[in-house]
């Protein structure tokens, strides 16, 4: 029996990646509070441009929600499996030398979970 779908998976992923552009946007210092890192201008510059590619995916994620197991979709799925993965190793890596605070934590655990929801959509191949 079949758990998730990639249409799910989809509108879950588009719903979640907006909101962090939205956050990143125009209130970056409520996730990066979390994390123990100070909000600067040279800070918030970066953090807005990820907001703006946060937001692409959002919509990405959106537009194919309805589309069949494809190379394609498949390609999105993996960009998307090895960027959780980079971001949740990312994660590990500045806590582990002291650069954010266990608030980082929650952000590994999503990405993480977002991880194995694609693996597990891949494996379902629907």
């Amino acid at each position: 029996m079949k758990l998730l779908s990639f249409y799910l998976l989809s509108v879950f992923s588009s719903i979640l990646f907006i909101v962090l552009a939205i956050i990143l946007m125009f209130a970056p210092d409520l996730m990066l509070t979390g994390w123990g890192v100070e909000l600067t201008t040279e800070v918030g510059l970066v953090v807005r441009r990820i907001a703006a590619l946060y937001a692409g995916l959002s919509v990405m994620f959106f537009m194919v929600r309805n589309a069949e197991h494809s190379t394609t979709r498949t390609a999105l799925i993996y960009g998307t499996i090895t960027g959780c993965m980079l971001l949740a190793c990312l994660g590990i890596y500045e806590l582990s030398i002291g650069h954010a605070t266990s608030g980082i934590l929650t952000a590994v655990l999503i990405e993480v979970a977002l991880v194995l929801a694609f693996l597990y959509v891949v494996a379902c191949k629907k």
